[in-house]
């Protein structure tokens, strides 16, 4: 936790400072003093250096934190709870359901909330998405963990039917829009945006501290997690409804960025071992100090052009997902 600390409070100053307008390390760290009111430190000496900072690259980095730690947790959330490092959010729909709430918002022109329309239908899409699954996957009372996943591909499938029609009865311009929010970015980041993400991300990551030790249970196998007075499918409930909260308000802003949420869970996983509380709060800093920095990348490996985060997180993520499964199969001696 002191070694991911160190790294993301060292991340976000040098991407604080990072773009057109260069700003040093030092200089970032006494502009966010004295804002503090503690009058120590250098100020930017830049003309521009504080406009930059606190208009554009604050809140950029801010979001981004806020949205690499939703999604870190949500993986390490759902990893625990299917019991299967090969899950991550995408699984249970929230990410396409997010897609379909957003691009629906961008062909048909609705603009009931202004410029958090598109991010608003977003969300709404993505929790709408989720419960869906859920409440599709049970049956009996009870939601087996097969089903769920099942339930999660087949409402994917459909959604993203429903993404490729939108896509082609939009006009050119929505088509790019459209385009554009699935392949994720920050570069809409604004406090505004900072504020709606904040207080859904803080209640997301309350709900996943509170079933943490339950999750530490479960992973004995469900009947020994009942027997010691965990109501599983409750928790099962919680976990979808709190992963829902942490996506949905993540890919609102962003569009969709695959993988944080696998990769980060399982990595922190192999350093510190499964135990819930510890992993989930690791989590949190591990996949926002991989946002941070793969954000920095997207804006400066080009010169005055800027990549797709979805994208660079993909490239990074797909190779890991396939050792991941090699691995995961090799151990288990086939999936036979």
């Amino acid at each position: 936790m002191l070694g991911l600390a160190v790294g993301l409070v060292v991340m976000v100053l040098v991407a604080a400072g990072s773009g057109q307008v260069a700003v040093p390390p030092f200089e970032v760290m006494g502009s966010v003093l004295h804002h503090l009111g503690i009058d120590t430190g250098p100020l930017p000496t830049h003309p521009q250096g504080e406009n930059a900072l606190w208009a554009v690259r604050f809140p950029r980095v801010v979001l981004a934190v806020l949205v690499g730690a939703c999604l870190g947790v949500a993986g390490a959330l759902l990893q625990g709870v299917f019991g299967n490092p090969l899950a991550e959010p995408a699984v249970i729909g929230v990410s396409s359901g997010a897609a379909v709430g957003a691009c629906t918002a961008i062909v048909f022109g609705i603009s009931l909330l202004g410029n958090l329309t598109v991010a608003a239908a977003a969300f709404v899409g993505g929790l709408g998405t989720t419960l869906a699954v859920y409440w599709l996957a049970r049956s009996g009372g009870r939601t087996e963990v097969v089903t769920l996943v099942l339930t999660g591909i087949a409402v994917n499938a459909f959604a993203f039917g429903v993404i490729a029609f939108l896509t082609f009865v939009a006009d050119p311009q929505a088509r790019e829009q459209i385009i554009f929010w699935q392949l994720g970015s920050l570069n809409g980041a604004t406090w505004s945006a900072v504020s709606a993400v904040a207080p859904l991300a803080l209640v997301g990551l309350v709900l996943a501290a509170s079933v943490a030790g339950r999750l530490d249970l479960l992973s004995l196998g469900e009947g020994p997690a009942r027997h010691l007075g965990v109501h599983v499918e409750r928790l099962r409930l919680v976990v979808v409804f709190a992963v829902a909260l942490l996506v949905g308000a993540g890919v609102a802003f962003t569009g969709i960025v695959g993988f944080v949420g696998l990769v980060v869970p399982h990595v922190i996983r192999m350093v510190a071992g499964p135990a819930h509380r510890s992993l989930l709060a690791a989590s949190a800093v591990g996949g926002a100090l991989v946002l941070v920095a793969a954000d920095l990348l997207a804006r400066t490996a080009v010169e005055n052009a800027e990549l797709p985060l979805g994208m660079l997180t993909s490239l990074v993520g797909g190779p890991f997902f396939f050792w991941l499964l090699r691995r995961t199969r090799s151990r288990q001696g086939g999936w036979a």
